[in-house]
Formats: structure tokens, C-alpha cells, sequence
């Protein structure tokens, strides 16, 4: 798995999951119940993780959907 974005912003990933779904690619939204730990603050970004395989093809649908902006460097 490789890390597609970080983000605290739920709308993002909310769509973002939306388009990768969309896609047909599989990912897993990490961090989700860091909320417990950081006292529900939204200091820790989520990260959006997709297979190997598939990150490039999920990079292009985040860049077509103008959302190049969130990537992960």
C-alpha cells in the first residue's frame, strides 16, 4: 500500500473515496479513529492508501477530477 493523500478535510476525502470507488480501485482510509488519542481536534490527517499496483492510475483520476492539489508529493 502507498499513501495517495493526507488530509484533515472529510469532504475531500469523502469524494476522493467516491472517485476511487468510481475507478474500480480499492483504498483504505487510515487514521480515522485517531480522534480518540488527539481529543477529537482533527490534528491528525487521515491518509488515503492505495495498493501499489494501483497508485498511479489512482493518482491520474485525483488529477482529472482537479484535485492534483491534495497528492501526496
Amino acid at each position: 500500500m502507498r499513501p495517495l493523500l493526507r488530509t484533515n478535510d472529510p469532504v475531500t476525502i469523502s469524494a476522493v473515496g467516491a472517485l476511487l470507488d468510481g475507478a474500480g480501485i480499492p483504498h483504505i482510509v487510515l487514521d480515522q479513529n485517531m480522534s480518540i488519542v488527539e481529543g477529537s481536534l482533527g490534528i491528525i490527517p487521515r491518509r488515503i492508501m492505495v495498493p501499489d499496483e494501483d497508485w498511479a492510475a489512482a493518482r491520474r483520476v485525483l488529477v482529472d477530477a482537479g484535485l492534483a492539489h491534495e497528492l501526496e508529493p
